[in-house]
Formats: structure tokens, C-alpha cells, sequence
């Protein structure tokens, strides 16, 4: 299985060469970008995009996906963080949204990649009739956008009601999405349900993942083993999915220096490769 790593992990500062040179050698074999303008401006098509697909095409390196954008601001943590919810019950919201996430999508005319990886709501997001509505028009419309670009959209099992395994095979199924495939979090499975229990109902959808542990209580985006998520099923069920997802870290990088999260993830991938083998 394909190791890979989120840029999440450096999401309060700016995405440059040496950061992505750093993951590389570390050990990942591709790249998941977070689209955050404060880390990575996709808007920018002049001067940051370039920088960084420059990069991607002088290094060899994957781009495998990039995660559409959260919120609308410059500063991680700032009280200016506008969230981007394509489930906006208000028209005008979820076309702003769509707007932003539509930037983030251009950016494969420049650095191609596979997958754009959509939260549907936000955390505590309540499923209603106006929500779920809301939602499928959203995704209707991006999956379209994105098509001629060659992207691919998943969508992710986050802490609400609109995102648990259920309600977004009911959305897939209800819309006949067959297009659209799932980005599986670990973390995220294992403080909504059961974590096997979520896989096992989205298996057949599963194109990419999300790699991280908590200890149950929060969405704290611990390296492997430093929660108690088993690690040894997890990772035979991630080797029986139809699809081979690549592996992706997506770790909480706040408190950590760039060396001490490229060293973890060589940490993490020896963990992963002992839990079974790719």
C-alpha cells in the first residue's frame, strides 16, 4: 500500500519545497496537500501554485490528493476562520462555499492529482431533510466541476450526523453517486462508532484514507499507537479493501518541529509495516 502524508501536520505555516522535500524523505511515496490559504494559497496561481508545482514536477513525487478547503482565512486558530459548509441550508452560504472549493480544484490544471477529499457539514453538523438536500446539490455540482480536470471526489466520515457510514451511503445511493468513493479516517471511526464496523460498511466505496489515533474522547490526530485504536486489524482490514487505498498520515502538528514530525512518520510507517505487511 502506497505510504503517504497530509500536509496537515504544518497546516500554521506556509507549504514550501523543504517541507514537502522533508515528507519525501522521510518516507512518503505521495502527498496529500490541506487546502488552507494560510498554508497553502491555492488561490495564488501566479506564485504559490507555481512554487509548488514546480516542485511536484522537477521532484517526481505524487500528489495524490488534496483536501478541499474548511475555512475561508489566512490564520489557523484566528477568530476570523469562516467555515466552508457545502451543506448549507442557506443558498447563498453553499454557493460561496462552492465558489472556494472550486479555487482548490483549479489547481490540478497546474498539479495534477487524483482525489479532492470533501467534508460534508461541519463538526456536530445535524442531519435533517434541508441539510442532507443541501448537500447532494452541493456534491452534484462538484463532482461535475471536477470531472474535466480528472479529479475524483471522496467524501469523509467526520464527527456529525450528515457523515456517519450510514447516512453517506444513503446520500451516494439516494443520488447514484456511483463516481463518488470514500476517504476512510481511522480517528474519526473510532470516537463516532466502531471503527471496524464503519469500514466494514464502506469498504466497497473506499479510494483513500485518513491515518490517525485518539484515545476515544477527542479528534486529537495522534501518530499511530499513541492512541488505542488496535493497529494489527486495522490495517488487515485496510489491506482487504477492494480499492488499495494509499496509507495518509494526517497528524496534528502543533507543538512539533518539522524534524520531530518527519521522524515520526518514519516511526509510524515502520509501526504501520509491523502491524502487516503492504
Amino acid at each position: 500500500m502506497l505510504k503517504a502524508m497530509s500536509t496537515y501536520a504544518f497546516v500554521r505555516e506556509r507549504l514550501h519545497p523543504g517541507l514537502l522535500e522533508g515528507m519525501v524523505r522521510a518516507g512518503a511515496e505521495a502527498i496529500e496537500i490541506f487546502a488552507f490559504r494560510g498554508h497553502f494559497d491555492y488561490g495564488n496561481r501566479r506564485q504559490h501554485v507555481v512554487e509548488i508545482a514546480q516542485w511536484f514536477k522537477a521532484s517526481g513525487a505524487t500528489l495524490n490528493s488534496v483536501h478541499s478547503p474548511m475555512y475561508n482565512s489566512y490564520e489557523w486558530g484566528g477568530r476570523s476562520m469562516d467555515p466552508i459548509n457545502i451543506a448549507d441550508p442557506e443558498r447563498k452560504g453553499r454557493i460561496e462555499a462552492m465558489d472556494e472549493i472550486k479555487r482548490a480544484l483549479e489547481i490540478a490544471e497546474q498539479v495534477p492529482f487524483r482525489f479532492l477529499v470533501q467534508h460534508v457539514g461541519m463538526g456536530g453538523e445535524a442531519a435533517d431533510e434541508r441539510t442532507f438536500d443541501a448537500a447532494m446539490s452541493s456534491i452534484e455540482h462538484l463532482r461535475a466541476f471536477a470531472k474535466p480536470l480528472g479529479v475524483r471526489l471522496l467524501l469523509e466520515n467526520i464527527p456529525n450526523e450528515l457523515s456517519t457510514p450510514e447516512k453517506l451511503l444513503e446520500l451516494l445511493h439516494v443520488a447514484h453517486f456511483d463516481d463518488v468513493g470514500i476517504c476512510f479516517d481511522t480517528g474519526h471511526a473510532h470516537i463516532m462508532s466502531n471503527l471496524a464496523a464503519a469500514f466494514e460498511s464502506l469498504k466497497d466505496r473506499i479510494e483513500s484514507t485518513h491515518l490517525h489515533d485518539n484515545k476515544g474522547d477527542q479528534d486529537s490526530h495522534l501518530w499511530p499507537g499513541e492512541g488505542t485504536i488496535d493497529w494489527q486489524p486495522t490495517m488487515e482490514m485496510l489491506r482487504s479493501a477492494p480499492h488499495t487505498p494509499p496509507l495518509v498520515l494526517e497528524i496534528e502538528g502543533e507543538h512539533k518541529t518539522p524534524q520531530q514530525i518527519t521522524s515520526g512518520m518514519g516511526d509510524a510507517y515502520k509501526k504501520l509495516e509491523g502491524a502487516g505487511k503492504y
